[in-house]
C-alpha cells in the first residue's frame, strides 16, 4: 500500500478518534447539565409545594385575627393582598424556575408577605384573648411548621442551583454550555434581610408569652 495512502488513513483514524472524544465530552456535559438544571427544578417544585400550604393557611390566620382586631382592617387586608401577590409570583416562578426575573419577582413578593405578617406579629401583642384563641394555636403551629418545610426545600433549591452553576462554569462544560442552551447561570433565591424574615414569618413567637 502506498505509504501516502497509509498516512492518510492514520491521519484520517486519528480524526475520527478526536471527533469521537470531543462528541463524548459534549454529550456528557450536556446530560449533565440537564441532569443537574432538572434538578433544581424539582427543588423549586418543593417551594412550590410548602408554600401553598401556608397561603392557604393565612386566609384562616387573618379571618380568627379579625374577630378580635376588628380595628385592624387595614393591616389584615394588606395582608391578604400580600398573600395574594405572593401566590401569583409563585405561579409564574414555578411555570419557570429558570427564569431569573419570575424568581427575583417572587423573592419580592414573599418579601412583602414577611413584612406585613411581621405587623400582625406586633399588634397582636395587645390583644391577649387573640393569643389564647385555640383556633389561633393550632393556625400558629401549623404555620411554623409549614415555614420549616419553606426553609428546607430553599436552601436544597439553592445548594442544586449552586451545583448546577458549578458545573456551568467547570471546564471543558463552559467551552460548551453556551451552545448547548444553557449560557447563563440560575439564580439562587434569595432575601434581601433573610434574618428579618425569618422572625417575621415566624407566626409562633406571637404566642409565645
Amino acid at each position: 500500500m502506498n505509504p501516502w495512502m497509509i498516512g492518510g488513513l492514520v491521519f484520517f483514524g486519528a480524526l475520527v478518534i478526536i471527533a469521537v472524544i470531543v462528541i463524548g465530552i459534549v454529550w456528557s456535559a450536556y446530560n449533565n447539565l440537564v441532569k443537574f438544571d432538572e434538578e433544581a427544578n424539582n427543588g423549586f417544585a418543593d417551594i412550590n409545594v410548602a408554600c401553598k400550604l401556608r397561603y392557604d393557611l393565612i386566609p384562616n390566620l387573618v379571618a380568627v385575627a379579625k374577630q378580635f382586631m376588628s380595628h385592624e382592617r387595614e393591616t389584615l387586608e394588606a395582608v391578604i393582598q400580600a398573600r395574594n401577590q405572593a401566590q401569583s409570583s409563585l405561579q409564574t416562578a414555578a411555570a419557570n424556575p429558570g427564569d431569573s426575573g419570575a424568581v427575583a419577582a417572587f423573592a419580592q413578593a414573599e418579601n412583602a408577605l414577611a413584612g406585613s405578617m411581621g405587623k400582625i406579629m406586633a399588634l397582636a401583642e395587645a390583644y391577649p384573648e387573640l393569643k389564647s384563641d385555640t383556633q389561633m394555636v393550632q393556625l400558629q403551629t401549623e404555620l411554623s411548621e409549614t415555614e420549616d418545610k419553606i426553609a428546607r426545600a430553599r436552601e436544597r433549591f439553592n445548594d442544586q442551583v449552586t451545583r448546577f452553576n458549578v458545573h456551568r462554569k467547570t471546564l471543558p462544560t463552559v467551552l460548551f454550555a453556551g451552545m448547548l442552551g444553557f449560557g447563563t447561570d440560575r439564580d439562587l433565591l434569595e432575601f434581601e434581610d433573610q434574618e428579618q424574615i425569618s422572625k417575621a414569618v415566624d407566626v409562633g413567637a406571637m404566642f409565645d408569652s
